[in-house]
């Protein structure tokens, strides 16, 4: 009964929602509901057709300067300025430059007096910032609200072109660059330092094997003159590459003629006449650091002292088409810790999960790396074990590695193909990510393949370009990095020997006493 007057006392008081003919609100009076509102701009939806509906935009300015943009749906922009520059072009410099200016970034400028006015220019137009370097790119990189875009591109040409590089700046770096160098070296996780470790040995002293962070006895040797030196080598328009996504590329190219194209950069118009040009020498051999692990994690359940190996060998460079079956064939090997959750597209029936993680309960890792650069690349087998075990988690390594270039099941390789076009797609949905991917491409080759291209190389390879690329790859000698107690690690020879071998054992060693 209760019920039936609340019905009717609503339906007495507002009438059936159903029969409403009319907007309710006041400024459109007598619009029907069907009908689109007077002075409303039209609805724009995103559509979907099976690939990308603007391709990238690359636009090169009279100094060099490469400009190139993607659309994309939405209010917010990542706007950035890529550099080829890195830690692979400083043979003629302290090692170390571009790790401090990492982290000298967005710090006072000729228009800004402090990395706070900076950080409060991007604020009113919702924005962040962030600067990352690699072996071979430095970025710059903004997100914020796409109304912004002039602000941005004036505040990135500003931080990039026009530092002031003060000495409380520098004396703050070199504080900086000092704790992240002891935190790399106390963290549970060795494996920012063994990628380091890896470098250096595959490449010995050139190229992409030169230290990416700065070493100790080079902090107080980097000053402002330093700076300025290797900045004019490579802090140059024809280095560069201003990305944008999500912006309107001639508004982007409008902004980069106004900030970019004639300013004059705080070290002087000056020629650059030390640039390194050198092309990355594959060396292989074996970097070892002794180190006790018994007590890097502490508490009440601390991580077990481990050693830890990585064995690399060369594979390509980005540019040649074996790069993508290099890329399939480290996703065929997947792996990862062994208290994964695993899931879907976690790998669990990776090569590495199924014929060591589970097979070897002893073993507390085993994940495959691939890093690739302009002129060479690196696959890589990381591994974790007891001490005790090194010799026998080393021959598991290599034994996988002779197994690569054996039978290819159609099977995995169809899931290592799905899992590869699957983490692109899903990476690529990311702003930032494609930022990355734009920037990247066009610096490297002045243009940018599409995901939709990018995934049907993949689909095109086959297990014969897998076992092709592996017979390439294990002609050559191996990078060895090892870090923890190394009592039993084998030889360097006895490890090359067990790569060049048909089943990948090691040499049998004899000891008189024990």
């Amino acid at each position: 009964m209760w019920s039936s007057q609340v019905w009717a006392f609503l339906f007495h008081r507002f009438g059936l929602p159903a029969h409403r003919q009319f907007s309710s609100g006041g400024a459109y009076p007598s619009i029907p509901l069907s009908s689109p509102l007077p002075g409303v701009p039209k609805t724009v939806f995103a559509t979907v057709d099976g690939q990308e509906k603007f391709e990238t935009k690359v636009t090169t300015l009279d100094n060099g300067l490469r400009v190139a943009s993607q659309n994309k749906f939405g209010q917010f922009c990542t706007v950035g300025i890529l550099i080829n520059s890195g830690s692979r072009y400083e043979a003629k410099y302290l090692s170390g430059i571009a790790h401090f200016l990492e982290k000298l970034a967005f710090s006072s400028t000729a228009r800004y007096d402090s990395k706070d006015e900076i950080l409060l220019a991007l604020e009113k137009h919702g924005g962040i910032c962030d600067c990352q370097t690699s072996r071979d790119t430095t970025m710059y990189a903004v997100s914020a609200d796409s109304k912004g875009l002039d602000t941005v591109v004036g505040l990135l040409a500003d931080v990039v072109l026009h530092p002031r590089l003060t000495d409380e700046e520098i004396e703050m770096t070199r504080m900086a660059v000092q704790f992240e160098l002891e935190d790399l070296n106390m963290r549970p996780d060795p494996e920012p330092l063994l990628t380091e470790m890896i470098h250096e040995a595959a490449y010995r002293g050139n190229t992409v094997g030169l230290h990416r962070f700065c070493p100790t006895e080079n902090i107080a040797k980097i000053g402002q003159e330093v700076l300025h030196s290797y900045l004019r080598n490579y802090y140059t328009p024809d280095r560069m590459v201003l990305a944008g996504v999500g912006v309107d590329h001639e508004h982007l190219v409008e902004c980069a003629r106004k900030y970019l194209l004639e300013a004059q950069p705080a070290w002087g118009t000056a020629e650059a006449v030390d640039v390194d040009r050198s092309v990355a020498q594959y060396t292989g051999g074996i970097i070892k650091v002794e180190r006790d692990m018994s007590n890097v994690s502490l508490g009440p359940t601390p991580i077990p002292e481990l050693t830890h190996i990585m064995v690399g060998l060369e594979s390509c460079s980005f540019l040649e088409d074996d790069f993508i079956p290099f890329a399939v064939l480290n996703m065929l090997m997947g792996g990862g810790g062994s208290f994964s959750a695993g899931g879907p597209g976690k790998g669990m029936f990776s090569r590495l999960y199924l014929n060591v993680l589970n097979r070897h309960h002893w073993m507390y890792n085993a994940t495959s790396y691939h890093h690739s650069y302009e002129d060479t690349g690196l696959l890589c087998i990381h591994a974790s074990a007891d001490p005790r075990q090194v010799r026998e988690m080393v021959e598991i390594i290599t034994k996988e590695f002779i197994l690569m270039g054996g039978a290819v099941d159609a099977v995995e390789l169809e899931r290592a193909k799905t899992q590869l076009m699957s983490m692109l797609m899903m990476n690529l949905e990311a702003r930032p990510v494609i930022f990355e991917d734009v920037g990247r491409q066009v610096l490297a080759t002045h243009s940018r393949k599409l995901p939709h291209e990018l995934c049907t190389l993949i689909r095109n390879v086959t297990p014969e370009d897998i076992k092709r690329v592996t017979a390439k790859m294990l002609r050559g000698k191996p990078a060895v990095a090892a870090l923890g107690d190394l009592a039993d690690l084998p030889t360097y020879e006895h490890i090359q020997s067990a790569l060049s071998s048909r089943d990948g054992r090691l040499p049998r060693t004899y000891r008189l006493f024990r």
